[in-house]
């Protein structure tokens, strides 16, 4: 059997191998992923951000248990920062997903950044189409929280649950950091330690005082302490009630078209970029612009107009 017929057949070890080829970007793996496609829509997909050392990783392990007890089929992704030294995953997570089932409910992988910016692997979304045609029921992702604005989560996930903990800093730090355009919902985490009703009260607060949202959604705060699980089934009851909302809306389908419309600009701004880097110089003649540019014969702005034309021309023949 080839590894996608064992895939398709639900072998955790084809999964991993295709994952890889897809992380890779080896040969023939769009053509893997548009092959799989039609197979995908029925997984949630659920994002956990946050600044670094909020518990997200605990968080994360304490859902996908509630998950697994409501017979679930769940997979984690876990973005990982690149090691500046290996070019890999410090892949530091993998080691808090040792006790769950080996049975094939249950995939945890570890990704790294590698340049990436928003708080996403590069190839993170389309691991999720994999995720999704393999027939997990849920998808948990972990953004890397490098304490940066991390919006591409918005364009990967159903649900956003952005962790916090008493030491984040007030509310409005919060709203500067752009985590409030990303929030379905908010989790103070280590809610145990000081400062926890007070950053609780300022974000419900701040909260209070957001214009209303298109999908008529207001955003919650929960407290949890996931290292004793305190809070946890509140949280998931919160998950759970926020897609059950959307739905009854209409917004969960108008976020997975608006989730579709950025995918289809991301891939053709990825080609169109290939097309630049490899076809364009020999076709534009770009050693010469750049002399003609340099000896005063044109300038930037025209000759960016007349390579474009190039690039179009390209990017159609292609």
């Amino acid at each position: 059997m080839t590894v996608l017929e064992r895939f398709l057949e639900g072998d955790i070890r084809a999964l991993s191998r295709l994952i890889s080829h897809v992380e890779n970007r080896s040969d023939g793996y769009l053509e893997l992923l548009s092959r799989l496609y039609p197979k995908v829509g029925g997984a949630v997909r659920i994002g956990v951000t946050g600044p670094p050392g909020a518990g997200k990783s605990t968080l994360v392990n304490c859902l996908a248990h509630r998950l697994l007890k409501e017979g679930l089929k769940v997979g984690v992704i876990a973005v990982d920062p690149t090691s500046p030294f290996t070019g890999g995953a410090l892949l530091g997570d993998r080691v808090r997903m040792a006790d769950f089932p080996t049975d094939g409910s249950f995939y945890f992988r570890s990704m790294a950044t590698r340049g990436a910016s928003g708080g996403l692997a590069g190839a993170t979304d389309n691991v999720t189409i994999l995720y999704d045609a393999f027939g997990f029921d849920v998808t948990l992702l972990e953004t890397v929280g490098v304490g940066q604005v991390e919006l591409d989560i918005v364009d990967s996930c159903d649900t956003v649950a952005v962790v916090v903990v008493p030491e984040s800093g007030d509310s409005v730090q919060t709203m500067k950091a752009g985590l409030m355009e990303i929030a379905d919902l908010f989790c103070v985490n280590k809610a145990d330690r000081p400062g926890a009703d007070r950053i609780l009260s300022e974000l419900r607060q701040m909260l209070k005082m957001r214009k209303p949202s298109a999908d008529k959604w207001s955003i919650p705060v929960v407290k949890t302490v996931a290292t004793s699980t305190e809070g946890v089934e509140e949280l998931y009851e919160t998950i759970t009630k926020h897609q059950e909302h959307m739905k009854a809306e209409g917004a969960f389908d108008e976020r997975r078209r608006r989730q579709i419309h950025k995918k289809l600009t991301r891939i053709l701004q990825v080609r169109f970029s290939r097309i630049v880097e490899e076809r364009l110089p020999e076709s534009a003649n770009i050693e010469q612009i750049i002399q003609d540019i340099y000896d005063g014969k044109t300038d930037p702005f025209s000759a960016s107009d007349r390579i474009l034309k190039v690039s179009l021309s390209e990017f159609v023949r292609a």
